[in-house]
C-alpha cells in the first residue's frame, strides 16, 4: 500500500510517499480503507519533534475516516463494510495518510448511513475536542452561553455547531468574511475579532458575560476570558501560540470564581465514546465539518505547510 512516512524529523520536506505492506489489524483492531485523512496543526508537531512519536518511521495523520474492511476478533460494533471515523492516531500508532490504516478499537465508532467520508475524514481532532471541551468539562447546559474564539477555524466551527446542538446561545469572534457561514452554522452572534471594543461587544452579545468559553490561543485572551466570563464561568483551554501565559490581574478571575480547564484531546480515555456522539451529530445534521481544499498522498507536505499558513474555513484534507 501507499503510505506518507517521515523518517526523520524535520519540516514538510522530510515527507514521502513510501510503497509499504499493507497492514495487518491486531485482535483489538480495526482496518479501514482510507477515503480521508484530516491535517491538523499537531500532524505538523509530530514530525517537527516539538511531539514526539512513539517509532520511526511515522505515518502521520490523525484522523481518519472510510470502510472497515478487516474487523480484529475481538472487536464488537463494527463489522465489515460499516463506515466509520477514527481519531487519536499517529503518536503511539501509524496514521491515517495511507491507503489503509489499523485502528484501535477504543479510536473507532461506526457512522451513520448517508454521512460523507471525506467530511468526515475531518471531524476526529476538531469535533472531539469541541465536544470533551464543552460538555465533558465544561458541562454546557441548554440556554447558557458559550463564547467560541476563532469560530471559523477547526475546532472553532465544530464548536459552534456542538454549541448550538447544546441548546446555548453561541457567540463566536472571526474574520469578516466568514460571519455569514457561522451565522448558517448556529452562532447566535458572530464578531470581528478585530474590533477594537471586542471586550464590551462579547458582553452585551452575551447579555452580561458568557458562562462558558473555549480558548484556543491562551496566550492572547487568558487575561480577556477573565474580563469578559459570567460568574462561575468555565473557560476551557486548548492551546496557545506562546506556552508563557499569564494573568495581569487575577483578581478579576477570583472575583467572578472562575474555573479553569486545560485540556489535550489526547487524555480522553476511550476516544470510541466522544467519536459516537459526534457520528451521532453528524448524521442528523447538526455537525457539518466544512471542507477546504483537499490533497492526495504526493500534496500531504503542502498540506503542512497550507494548515499552519493560510486562513480558512473549516479542516484541509487528505483523500489517498
Amino acid at each position: 500500500m501507499r503510505a506518507v512516512r517521515y523518517h526523520e524529523h524535520g519540516g514538510s520536506e522530510v515527507l514521502q510517499v513510501d510503497e509499504i505492506d499493507r497492514l495487518t489489524p491486531d485482535d483489538d483492531e480495526v482496518l479501514v480503507e482510507v477515503a480521508a485523512a484530516g491535517i491538523n496543526p499537531v500532524d505538523t508537531y509530530f514530525v517537527s519533534g516539538a511531539y514526539q512519536p512513539f517509532t520511526l518511521p511515522m505515518i502521520p495523520g490523525v484522523d481518519a475516516a472510510g470502510e472497515a474492511v478487516e474487523v480484529g476478533a475481538t472487536v464488537g460494533g463494527i463489522s465489515e463494510g460499516d463506515a466509520v471515523l477514527a481519531t487519536g492516531l499517529s503518536k503511539d500508532h501509524y496514521g491515517a495518510c495511507a491507503e489503509y490504516v489499523a485502528v484501535p478499537e477504543d479510536r473507532i465508532a461506526r457512522l451513520p448511513e448517508g454521512v460523507d467520508l471525506v467530511a468526515a475524514g475531518g471531524a476526529g481532532v476538531a469535533a472531539v475536542t469541541a465536544w470533551r471541551a464543552l460538555i465533558d468539562h465544561a458541562g454546557l447546559e441548554p440556554a447558557e452561553t458559550a463564547l467560541i474564539h476563532g469560530g471559523s477555524g477547526g475546532v472553532g466551527h465544530a464548536a459552534v455547531q456542538v454549541a448550538a446542538a447544546a441548546g446555548a446561545r453561541v457567540v463566536t469572534t472571526a474574520a469578516p468574511e466568514y460571519h455569514d457561514r457561522l451565522h448558517e452554522l448556529g452562532a447566535d452572534a458572530v464578531l470581528d475579532y478585530a474590533r477594537d471594543d471586542l471586550r464590551d461587544a462579547v458582553i452585551e452579545a452575551s447579555s452580561g458575560g458568557p458562562d462558558v468559553i473555549l480558548d484556543h490561543r491562551l496566550d492572547d485572551y487568558l487575561q480577556f476570558d477573565a474580563d469578559v466570563a459570567a460568574h462561575d464561568g468555565r473557560i476551557v483551554g486548548i492551546g496557545e501560540n506562546d506556552p508563557a501565559i499569564s494573568f495581569t490581574n487575577d483578581g478579576v478571575a477570583r472575583g467572578k470564581d472562575l474555573t479553569y480547564q486545560f485540556m489535550s484531546m489526547f487524555n480522553t480515555p476511550d476516544l470510541s465514546e466522544p467519536l459516537g456522539r459526534i457520528a451521532h451529530l453528524m448524521g442528523t445534521g447538526d455537525l457539518d465539518i466544512e471542507m477546504a481544499p483537499t490533497y492526495d498522498l504526493d500534496e500531504v507536505a503542502t498540506a503542512h505547510e497550507d494548515v499552519m499558513a493560510d486562513s480558512f474555513l473549516g479542516k484541509l484534507v487528505v483523500t489517498p
